[in-house]
């Protein structure tokens, strides 16, 4: 029974306020929405669009009907945003999900979520991190710079390209007899490095770098809608949706990508000023705003170009590379490339916070959760989460982390949204500053489509999800739970 102890909200938001590790209160609702702005426009409108309109090896295309697609994601999210935010304006916490399920379904399933939740920021920042340095190099490219293939290229790309792994330099290992050729994405290992050192420095002046990029990348995507929707024919929209509804709930799964991030707003919710209403206000607003951006995005787009020829890295460029206008094509991938650097900073701003709040609670070591004393930062935990994100990030293959951080981020929602029911009946009389309507339908249509949308991702990406969580239980079993200070508390009373 130890498993499933709860903690009281009164007593999460008196450990929060109280002792030692206290983070620093700076941000307003603005800050707030443009952090959910910067996390959620990133690689997945930049990309995701041309491929889930498109179809490819995998998968089948939405055709011009991905506008339907985007907006099935979007109501899926902000049923779960709306859950979210309520959740927030109780728990103010920096622990997000993990905090939510410690106060509604107890330790076991907390740690369950808390460690889920590395898929959706740390490996999730090794995709975009990858993909954030493709973007790169075709910027510098431009400029008529151009990196060696070897140092920005991962293992599995470049052992299928003989070409890059001819012009890779050697490395003899005489004790086995061997050469081996060297590979290492220095771009993407640049980018993280820089970033954890911004977050070390401090919220307030990530928050304040994260709103200067989050402006560029609007600039540039109202570029894309109103320069492009002057080469829009309506004959690239027929057919509308040539692969049915199936390939329409295909696209979703896929665009899901591009609208994660709103939660991550609620990681910082120790650094709020008034968490109580500007975070709400932060979730619900930056989801609304991305979500008119990607339609509009998402018809222009179609519009210019057929569907068909989409399947392409940088889609949003090649639209207007194939009317000629080149400039205009170096204009978005510049945009690109500052999108994904605001999604590396507000996921690597995640991930810590939540490694604090499980440390603060006992279930990882307590050096995990120690501040800086100057500029009041979890630093400890966002260089180890820098680690994390920067080696993997200059070696692996993007695929396999974008589909684990969909899955994850996901489950995450499902549990969240089932917190709002249990909460509702557990903790009546808890203060709710926001309250999502028409409970319970809003939570169980969070946790039916989520869940549906999880139903889409391919047997393996289950598999490799199920594997990740089995770990996260052995290390629970073998440290957490020994450790565990509500256990501990509640053995001596």
């Amino acid at each position: 029974m130890h498993l499933f102890r709860k903690k009281s909200i009164s007593q999460i938001l008196a450990e929060a306020e109280g002792g030692e590790n206290r983070l620093k209160r700076a941000l307003s609702a603005f800050d707030l929405t443009a952090l959910g702005i910067g996390a959620i426009i990133g690689a997945g409108i930049f990309a995701l669009t041309g491929t889930a309109s498109a179809g490819g090896a995998h998968h089948i295309g939405a055709g011009p009907a991905i506008v339907i697609s985007f907006i099935i994601t979007a109501l899926a999210c902000g049923f779960a945003a709306l859950c979210y935010a309520e959740l927030a304006s109780m728990l103010p916490i920096s622990g997000s999900a993990y905090t939510y399920s410690y106060a509604a379904f107890g330790e076991f399933i907390a740690w369950i979520i808390g460690w889920d939740l590395i898929l959706e920021y740390a490996v999730g920042n090794i995709a975009v991190a990858i993909s954030w340095s493709a973007y790169f190099v075709e910027l510098l490219r431009g400029f008529g710079i151009t990196l060696p293939a070897w140092l920005t290229t991962d293992y599995v790309r470049a052992l299928n390209s003989p070409e890059i792994l001819a012009s890779a330099p050697k490395l003899t290992l005489p004790f086995l007899n061997k050469t081996i050729p060297i590979f290492f994405n220095l771009p993407a290992f640049g980018i993280v490095a820089l970033i954890t050192v911004v977050l070390v420095i401090g919220i307030r002046e990530s928050s304040t770098f994260n709103a200067v990029m989050v402006a560029i990348k609007l600039v540039i995507l109202l570029f894309f809608i109103i320069v492009g929707a002057f080469y829009v024919k309506p004959e690239n929209w027929h057919p509308f949706a040539p692969n049915g509804w199936k390939g329409i709930m295909t696209g979703a799964a896929l665009v899901f990508f591009a609208y994660i991030g709103f939660d991550a707003i609620s990681t910082a919710a120790e650094e709020t000023k008034n968490p109580q209403k500007d975070l709400p206000i932060g979730i619900i607003a930056s989801l609304i705003i991305t979500t008119i951006l990607y339609i509009a995005v998402a018809i222009v787009l179609t519009g210019m170009i057929h569907y068909s020829e989409l399947n392409v890295p940088e889609p949003l460029a090649k639209a207007f590379s194939v009317i000629g206008l080149n400039w205009a094509a170096g204009i978005v991938s510049f945009g690109a490339v500052v999108s994904t650097t605001a999604v590396l900073l507000v996921f690597q701003l995640g991930q810590p916070r939540i490694f604090f709040s499980m440390a603060r609670d006992g279930l990882l070591p307590q050096w995990f959760a120690k501040i800086h004393p100057k500029f009041k930062t979890p630093y400890v935990t966002t260089i180890l989460t820098g680690v994390f994100v920067a080696i993997p990030a200059a070696f692996a293959d993007i695929g396999e982390a974008a589909e684990l951080t969909n899955i994850g981020t996901l489950f995450a929602f499902v549990l969240t949204s089932g917190g709002v029911l249990i909460l509702r009946y557990t903790s009546p009389e808890t203060k709710r500053h926001f309250k999502t309507p028409l409970v319970p339908i809003v939570p169980i249509l969070a946790i039916l489509s989520c869940f549906y949308l999880m139903l889409s991702l391919p047997l393996i990406t289950w598999i490799r999800f199920l594997i990740w969580l089995l770990i996260g239980l052995a290390i629970y079993f073998v440290y957490g739970i020994k450790h565990s200070k509500l256990i501990e508390r509640e053995s001596k009373s």
